[in-house]
């Protein structure tokens, strides 16, 4: 069983062309601590999990080529070029496209980006609340309701890989 992974040459990418944003944010240490000192004091549960190869995930704003990888080259067609629509490791905007595409997928589901940190976010309805703190592609959420985290953990393990599950009672 063998496995490869392709990196970009991030060295090569023209800033303007290539890319245009490259900051992600990432949750702030006062959020985190705020968030979890809230979570005991009302007896709700925390759940952590890592999504695998996050950065893989996210779609380019720009369009882009790139050349065959050594080893891999088409001989009818060694001088065909490949054309990047994913974020690959090594790509200066592959973080960006990771923050971009999981937060318009939490806005999918009903979440709202907090405006004091934007890697805060909150989901209310009728039956309880989920407070989700995002740092890069690791996620802690906590809420008013297990099942309704078990419920969202659901739904994320139906798109992504993910791996270190935690649970805090």
């Amino acid at each position: 069983h063998l496995k490869a992974r392709l990196v970009a040459c991030e060295f090569d990418q023209v800033p303007g062309v290539d890319f245009l944003e490259t900051f992600s944010p990432v949750i702030k240490p006062a959020t985190i601590r705020i968030v979890l000192t809230l979570a005991p004091s009302h007896n709700w549960a925390i759940q952590q999990i890592v999504v695998k190869n996050a950065f893989l995930y996210g779609d380019l704003d720009q369009t882009m080529f790139i050349e065959q990888p050594p080893g891999f080259i088409d001989n009818q067609k060694p001088s065909y070029v490949c054309q990047q629509h994913k974020a690959l490791y090594g790509l200066r905007q592959a973080p960006r496209a990771w923050y971009d595409w999981f937060g318009t997928y939490l806005l999918s589901k009903g979440f709202l980006s907090s405006i004091s940190d934007s890697s805060l976010f909150i989901h209310k309805d009728g039956r309880g609340i989920i407070l989700l703190l995002k740092y890069v592609d690791e996620i802690i959420l906590t809420g008013s309701h297990l099942m309704l985290l078990q419920e969202f953990i659901r739904y994320i393990r139906d798109i992504f890989i993910t791996s270190l599950d935690l649970s805090f009672q």
